[in-house]
């Protein structure tokens, strides 16, 4: 499970100065020193740069840090202050405090119910804050590899249950398939449950799994669907056999070149519960392949 990363209010205020065409003073060997301002002097320059700089910075209190306008002289009282004492310390602490909590309460618990199951009141809001109090205290009852490896593998299951429920009729309708298809008299099926069958016999040599290969194919799902064709696009593919889908490398690795296959692909073969461009989560794969050199 991703790390669920915490907003970072920051206040970026940037500087652009146009130059007019001034007069090029000469360097002395000392550091130079800007003793003349062409328009107005640098007193009132800096007055009205300051003014320049706060555009904006109202709305950007409001919204982003919450600062109302009633409060304007709260906020000047804190920007004068030199210096934070213990009691601004501690203030700036309960800032921020209220400010993660409502990251929390808006933010990260609906996104988390969200990726469990499309739902914003799942998690215990109350114990969920429990932990999260408890591991800044110091004071939790797990550590914070336990914490995560119990919440990785929580949130696995619940992505499982999620993806079945959308998409198990998929792997249902290809085990169906995929029975029925191996009674045919022409459908070899191997150990890991992959299937296919000749088109053409080659004669060639067998890849092994690390050499490339040059193949034209065609992929369609048991609907129909065609999802991808080296035909359409009038280019052959060119790979190492192990960098494709299982059910490929084991295809690929038991085809000699001039052969050209049906090739029949369990989902857990393919891409199991990964949506892959047209191809939805578990979904059985039909491939036609043709092997026309392995390329040295």
């Amino acid at each position: 499970m991703k790390g669920l990363k915490f907003i970072a209010l920051a206040l970026g205020l940037l500087v652009c100065v146009s130059t007019s065409a001034a007069k090029k003073a000469k360097k002395s060997k000392k550091a130079a020193v800007a003793e003349k301002v062409d328009t107005i002097p640098m007193s009132d320059f800096s007055y009205a740069f300051g003014i320049a700089q706060t555009n904006g910075l109202k709305n950007y209190l409001a919204q982003r840090m919450g600062v109302e306008e009633a409060y304007m002289a709260d906020f000047l009282a804190g920007f004068d202050k030199a210096e934070m004492d213990e009691a601004d310390k501690r203030e700036k602490a309960r800032q921020a405090g209220i400010e993660i909590r409502q990251q929390v309460m808006n933010q990260i618990i609906p996104q988390i119910n969200r990726q469990i199951n499309d739902s914003t009141d799942l998690l215990d809001k109350a114990r969920f804050v429990e932990g999260f109090r408890a591991a800044i205290a110091g004071n939790a009852q797990l550590t914070a590899d336990s914490a995560q490896a119990v919440t990785a593998k929580q949130m696995d299951y619940y992505n499982s249950v999620k993806m079945e429920a959308k998409y198990g009729q998929n792997r249902r309708d290809g085990e169906a398939f995929l029975t029925a298809n191996a009674k045919k008299d022409s459908v070899v099926t191997t150990k890991s449950g992959l299937q296919y069958k000749i088109l053409t016999a080659g004669t060639g040599a067998v890849p092994t799994a690390t050499q490339k290969v040059k193949v034209n194919y065609e992929g369609r799902l048991i609907d129909g669907t065609v999802f991808d064709s080296s035909y359409k696009r009038k280019q052959p593919a060119t790979f190492a056999c192990n960098q494709v889908i299982k059910g490929w490398t084991e295809a690929l690795t038991m085809m000699p070149v001039g052969s050209k296959w049906e090739v029949y692909i369990p989902q857990e073969l393919g891409y199991g519960s990964r949506e892959a461009g047209k191809i939805p989560p578990f979904s059985t794969l039909i491939f036609t392949v043709e092997l026309l050199e392995i390329v040295q």
